[in-house]
């Protein structure tokens, strides 16, 4: 392989990219690759996608309308669901969906059906990045051997080979792909070289080299479990905090005073997103392998997952003070977004909420101005059209399980009989006698 060439190629903007997978990180890192001038391929199983993406039609949050319908418009960004066109690119980055299983394990179907179909159309000199976020070990382990077994190529002499992890906040109004910082490791010095360079040539951000796939895929896994660790601390100290009388919210935005050794983490009803609740998981699948257990790891899993079931217990206890059950009561839940002001419900632990819910024999409608529908975890639910003073009337207990800015939180504490604010949503609200905090 001939480095010096690929490196002038991407100089020139004359490599072809291939993006694989049209999602949260896909489209807007194929979005990034083509207004930096690469001619870029979306790849997705998904003809709805495929469609949306070729007429210029946006249906991802952190991805601005104008720039990909004059993307599309110049043929700099098209998409497809024929992978054979794979042959035509010089860079491919996989960004699919690595969830779990029904058994808490991960499932990579997607990363090893996304390298099998590679595979077969695989040609020399070309680059392929894992972004997907997953366990230790699974380039080197899972898809070197697809990619060389499929194409009769070898990693290292006849393509390269890397990973460099996703970061991707939905919402977040400062970070973006552009401009997010980037982890590269890849098989070789000269593969990781290359990699980087596709990046830097993209995005504004630094790019870290490191010195294997290994040590990013842990990098990121780490990124992510210490935000789990943290969010179960506050957690459990959420629960003593409520039999001690002491507000666990006032207590935070104290200790956060101190400038050096502290950053805030917040109490919830639980974990959503895309790789915060699944990412801890993943590890402590792959530690079993070497029999070693993240006890600690383990333990803010626990706390964390415990949550929803604690909120509605305390839910409960509200009713019991009105003489009333949770079965048969009707609750309100505002927001089923797993983080404020977005459309996004993966993973979300107000669905959880609800669900538990359901199951102590409530009757359950939502409210989210965000979501206006959801099928996920089981239930398909639409949201109610409006908040009005009617609906809040209605609702024997409101529980609040996403912080969105745009709800008339004043209208919610003059109206409903009794709310159980598990974000701290309404903290500006200054009559809080039917205001209770997680």
């Amino acid at each position: 392989m001939q480095k010096e060439l690929l490196l002038k190629k991407i100089e020139n903007r004359e490599i072809r990219v291939g993006v694989v997978g049209l999602g949260y990180v896909g489209l807007p890192l194929a979005v990034e690759k083509a207004k930096a001038g690469f001619e870029t391929m979306g790849f997705d199983v998904q003809e709805k996608k495929v469609a949306m993406v070729n007429a210029g039609e946006n249906y991802i949050g952190d991805v601005v309308d104008s720039d990909l319908k004059k993307l599309v418009g110049e043929g700099k960004l098209r998409a497809t669901s024929d992978f054979s066109f794979i042959g035509d690119v010089d860079f491919i980055a996989i960004c699919v969906p690595t969830p779990l299983d029904a058994h808490q394990q991960p499932d990579i179907r997607y990363v090893r059906d996304s390298a099998e179909a590679i595979s077969k159309h695989l040609k020399k000199d070309t680059m392929v990045v894992l972004e997907s976020t997953t366990y230790p070990g699974t380039t080197e382990e899972l898809i070197r051997p697809i990619l060389e077994k499929g194409s009769g190529l070898t990693c290292g002499e006849d393509f390269y080979l890397g990973f460099s992890p996703e970061r991707v906040d939905p919402g977040n109004l400062i970070y973006k792909t552009k401009n997010t910082p980037k982890v590269v490791g890849a098989i070789g010095r000269d593969a990781t070289e290359v990699i980087a360079a596709m990046y830097r040539a993209v995005l504004a951000g630094d790019v870290k080299e490191v010195s294997s796939p290994a040590v990013a895929e842990m990098e990121k896994i780490l990124e992510n479990t210490y935000r789990n660790v943290n969010i179960g601390l506050v957690n459990e100290l959420a629960m003593l905090c409520d039999k001690m009388g002491i507000d666990i919210w006032e207590v935070i935005d104290a200790a956060k005073t101190k400038p050096y050794g502290f950053q805030a983490f917040y109490p919830g009803p639980g974990l959503g997103g895309h790789c915060i609740p699944l990412d801890p998981y993943y590890l402590s699948w792959k530690a079993r392998e070497y029999g070693f257990h993240t006890s600690m790891i383990e333990s803010s899993m626990m706390i964390n997952d415990r949550m929803p079931e604690y909120c509605v217990d305390r839910g409960a206890k509200i009713l019991n003070r009105f003489k009333k059950a949770m079965n048969g009561a009707r609750v309100l839940v505002l927001g089923v977004a797993y983080k404020q002001d977005i459309d996004d419900y993966r993973e979300s632990p107000a669905i959880d909420v609800i669900k538990v819910l359901k199951r102590e024999g409530a009757e359950v409608v939502y409210y989210d101005p965000w979501v206006k529908s959801f099928s996920s975890k089981g239930i398909s639910m639409e949201s109610e059209p409006a908040l009005t003073k009617e609906l809040l009337e209605s609702a024997d207990l409101v529980m609040v399980t996403a912080a969105h800015t745009n709800v008339d939180y004043q209208l919610v504490a003059d109206t409903a009989k009794a709310v159980f604010d598990t974000k701290n949503a309404m903290k500006d609200i200054e009559n809080r006698e039917n205001i209770e905090l997680l």
